[in-house]
């Protein structure tokens, strides 16, 4: 527990904005039927007294639908202007504003046309487009954010014997400090007294705990385990490795952020080219009307409804929503809008190990090699430990229908393991020099010592490989691109996975800074990096690259870092969100092209006059529908 972010509760907000656009959607929908409705009696003849009734009743209807409905429109229009900028928004905020000035103005002069329906059509389907968009990109806090949750705000510092509770701000280096079992470590400092075990995943992604004793060197994050340690601190706070850190992650988050989506890359070149075309007709028919504004102002509206971008609105969201759904359902989480895109430019692929291709959890490789009787004992003396080792250890004598030997006096000794007493002999199961072994067999070994007539017997472990490990590399490499391996740990093991998925570019003993170094120098060369991660430790590494994968079981930094969340173990829909990734950018394009042949045949006739603001509406709804049809071809 910590103390409340406020930050925290801005998740709410994200569902806020979300029930906010439905209502609006909701409200374009109820008074696009109704003044459909009213529309059709006048197109079946209703003249003069009639018709303006209608049109009144129109008008009391769409009016107060438009400016309450438009809102997110008109919002981001002034925010675009207010920037220099001529957004999407700018042209939609004004064909809506047009259609419904001109429609008032022809029903206050008993004109024959009233555009009530166009406006309030124009609306509800660009609405959809909006929500849809909305839909698909997960609220997410920052992972510089979450990071920066872990560091411990108070630390205990030892003064004159005393302990006192002190800001981290108030702490320099030299100081010293307590930090008992189970803390998260407040600062980076040099251990001056106690014995311990740590949890370093936060730095080095290994997930298995490393002895401290006097003199070792701990940062900021990690987690003490088993035993009080008293630290003599060399960095704190800002200068701690944590917030280095996160320094690090936010850096790459906003380089992140400036990737241009296709839907910009659009725009940029489409609103100054529609408006352009509204003003050309507008003062090509005042010319040529010898300065008729009614008219030309009705062909200007028509040429902004016709250009409207509700198609070019609808082509991302569309296509991202089917493909989310199509990822969801084989296992992955799309929590990014741009990340579809970016999966289809990826050539190389970077895999974290330790809980991305492996589980991140031992389990024991020899338990059939010792004895029953070593077994019972080694079980009875692991249950009473919390260690990983000795936790694994526990559950595969279990599944193996062993019960433990009664050995008593049980106790755990912190950063060496735990003795007790198995028939009036001390026995121990932990650390080789602790139980009399003369060496290590493996990194990844405990050991059970039984009394002075008995040599001392290693119990070995192995991570547990996820299925189909090599799912999205696979893919990729098919494609022509490579795959490296980045992780923390020792050669041995990361040199063993490599050689058995068939990796010939690897790396060990990689911390966060040298994994996102290693990503920010592949992006120069000019490759498009998959990162799949899930540790602390790749957090930065999984900003940084073009595009992210993070399992559901992996730290929440990382998981908010990430583009993509693997919902289940397997690693194989991997290669899946890159082949539809593919496929999605593909329909993207499509998209815009329908849009744009629809343009090409239609403004031609809105400039010459041949479509009221009524027939530009129903001609956009049409290439709306298109798009969305098009779009779930992906199902």
């Amino acid at each position: 527990a910590h103390e409340l972010d406020p930050g925290l509760l801005s998740a709410t907000e994200a569902d806020k904005t979300a029930r906010d656009l439905l209502m609006r959607l909701g409200v374009a929908f109820f008074s696009m039927m109704n003044v459909m409705l009213l529309s059709i009696a006048v197109w079946s003849g209703a003249e003069n007294a009639t018709r303006d009734l209608f049109h009144w009743l129109s008008a009391a209807i769409a009016l107060p639908t438009v400016v309450f409905a438009g809102q997110p429109f008109f919002k981001s229009a002034w925010a675009s202007l207010r920037a220099g900028r001529l957004g999407m928004d700018v042209p939609i905020s004004l064909a809506l504003i047009l259609a419904s000035s001109i429609s008032l103005f022809e029903t206050i002069h008993s004109g024959h046309h009233a555009y009530f329906d166009a406006a309030v059509m124009l609306c509800f389907f660009l609405l959809i487009g909006r929500y849809l968009d909305y839909r698909t990109r997960a609220i997410a806090r920052s992972a510089a954010e979450e990071l920066a949750a872990l560091e411990v705000p108070r630390a205990t510092v030892l003064e004159d014997g005393a302990q006192l509770v002190k800001p981290i701000s108030e702490i320099a280096a030299g100081d010293i400090v307590l930090v008992r079992p189970g803390g998260r470590m407040p600062v980076d400092g040099v251990v001056i007294a106690g014995t311990s075990e740590l949890d370093r995943s936060l730095l080095t992604g290994e997930s298995l705990p490393v002895f401290a004793g006097e003199g070792a060197v701990v940062s900021a994050g990690e987690v003490n385990l088993t035993g009080p340690l008293t630290l003599r601190v060399t960095a704190a706070g800002r200068d701690s490795s944590l917030h280095r850190m996160a320094d690090l992650v936010a850096v790459a988050e906003a380089a992140k952020t400036r990737y241009t989506s296709l839907a910009e890359r659009a725009s940029s070149l489409y609103s100054p080219l529609v408006h352009l075309l509204s003003f050309s007709a507008f003062g090509f028919w005042m010319w040529k009307t010898g300065g008729d504004l009614r008219y030309a102002i009705n062909i200007s509206a028509a040429v902004l409804i016709i250009t409207c971008p509700c198609a070019l609105g609808l082509a991302v969201p569309a296509v991202v929503t089917a493909a989310s759904g199509k990822l969801f359902r084989k296992g992955l989480l799309i929590k990014q809008g741009t990340a579809l895109e970016r999966l289809a430019e990826v050539d190389t692929v970077v895999f974290d190990k330790t809980g991305t291709l492996t589980l991140g959890t031992p389990e024991p490789t020899n338990l059939d090699a010792h004895p029953a009787m070593a077994v019972e004992v080694a079980l009875a003396l692991a249950g009473a430990s919390g260690h990983p080792l000795a936790r694994a250890l526990a559950e595969g004598a279990r599944a193996r229908g062993i019960r433990p030997a009664r050995v008593e006096d049980l106790r755990e000794v912190p950063g060496y393991g735990v003795e007790g007493v198995w028939k009036g002999r001390r026995v121990r199961l932990g650390r080789a020099e602790w139980c009399g072994a003369a060496a290590p067999v493996a990194e990844t070994a405990t050991w059970l010592c039984t009394g002075e007539d008995a040599a001392p017997r290693p119990f070995t472990f192995a991570d547990r490989p996820r299925p189909s490990p090599d799912g999205g590399g696979g893919a990729v490499r098919a494609a022509g691109g490579g795959v490296i391996l980045l992780a923390g740990d020792p050669d041995p093991a990361v040199a063993a996975l490599a050689q058995r998925l068939g990796i010939g570019e690897w790396a060990s003993g990689q911390l966060p800074a040298e994994k996102a170094a290693r990503v920010a120098g592949l992006t120069a060369e000019g490759r498009r990096v998959l990162m799949v991660g899930d540790g602390l430790n790749d957090t930065a590494a999984l900003a940084a690259a073009h595009v992210s994968i993070s399992p559901a079981s992996a730290l929440d930094a990382a998981r908010v870092a990430s583009d993509i969340v693997l919902l289940g173990q397997d690693m194989a829909p991997i290669a899946d969100a890159v082949r539809i990734g593919t496929q999605a950018s593909r329909r993207i394009v499509e998209n815009f092209l329908i849009s744009g042949g629809y343009n090409v045949v239609a403004v031609p006739l809105a400039l010459v006059g041949m479509a009221t603001p009524l027939a530009a509406a129903l001609a956009m709804s049409l290439s709306s529908i298109t798009v969305s049809l098009n779009a779930l071809r992906l199902k």
